[in-house]
């Protein structure tokens, strides 16, 4: 397989070892640690693999508990908390040599008919065709992708492509507002399994929102200054979806003190429909010592974004 999208869904697809227990694979990467979308989104592939077919996951909560090592096999306990008429509640931990790495509870629900509202959409923005993907954007600024960077553009499931023109100097970051706004979607078909959609989502929902924590520390790209780590995520799923298809990923940060910041993300279709509601908080913390396990200080928490 060449099509990162198509590793992405087999990234996705564990293997059963045990009626409530799986395997998924961690690719050996350059990165510190596992990526913490993938764990996300592995654990809720487990947590669907128990359920009824018919009832899709409105929400998730997790806590990211330690890093995760590239190359290592996660295994996912899975926990049948309750099966009721209207919803399914599903419990997972993620283990790795032995160790919790990071636990998630989702709930399941079984569609039925209700009201409707919805606020709309903070600002207008241009669509994805009228905007360069980041990878060109990069390298327009730097004349050029190092090699580095190359390879990892090449294995990027998904599109992105920021509506805000990135910032690249010190200067330029000064008076920012916490806020970020991109378009994404998977590189490739997913497939028509909506619980694939799901998780690939889950996936990419990690990969930018602490943007928004950033911006008015440090430019996005070029060397950064804080190790940082995500460190709780919990989603709302209010609509169907496919990841295969261009969503609106609207950012903002409305707090960050004591080291930590809350980021909130809002997922919209191309018609402005509200999809999905998201809010993370993450570590940020100066460059200092570095332990072992990839952390400073005392820090045990968390896989980067």
């Amino acid at each position: 397989m060449t099509n990162p999208a198509e590793k992405l869904v087999d990234l996705l697809d564990l293997e059963q070892i045990e009626v409530n227990i799986f395997r998924g694979r961690s690719p050996q990467e350059s990165l510190q640690r596992v990526f913490g979308g993938q764990v996300a989104g592995q654990a809720l592939v487990a947590a669907g693999r128990t359920t009824e077919g018919d009832r899709p996951v409105h929400s998730l909560h997790a806590y990211f508990l330690r890093p995760g090592r590239p190359g290592v096999p996660i295994v996912y306990q899975v926990e049948r908390v309750r099966d009721g008429r209207s919803f399914t509640t599903r419990r997972v931990v993620a283990v790795q040599q032995g160790r919790t790495i990071f636990n998630l509870t989702a709930s399941f629900h079984k569609p039925e008919p209700g009201f409707d509202h919805q606020l709309p959409m903070r600002r207008a923005v241009p669509g994805p065709e009228d905007l360069p993907t980041v990878v060109d954007e990069v390298r327009e600024h730097l004349g050029g992708l190092p090699e580095a960077l190359e390879r990892m553009a090449r294995r990027q499931p998904f599109d992105i492509r920021y509506v805000d023109r990135l910032r690249w100097t010190p200067d330029e970051v000064e008076g920012a507002e916490p806020r970020s706004a991109v378009w994404m979607r998977a590189v490739g078909p997913l497939g028509d399994d909506p619980l694939v959609h799901t998780c690939a989502l889950t996936y990419a929902s990690d990969m930018t929102l602490l943007d928004a924590v950033r911006i008015p520390i440090e430019p996005l790209w070029g060397p950064r200054g804080f190790d940082m780590a995500s460190l709780d995520h919990a989603m709302w799923f209010h609509r169907p979806f496919r990841a295969d298809e261009w969503f609106l990923y609207d950012q903002e940060s409305p707090i960050a003190t004591g080291g930590r910041g809350l980021a909130q993300g809002r997922i919209y279709d191309r018609e402005g429909r509200l999809l999905v509601s998201v809010v993370q908080e993450g570590l940020l913390r100066p460059y200092g010592p570095r332990h072992m396990d990839g952390t400073n200080g005392d820090a045990t928490p968390g896989v980067t974004t």
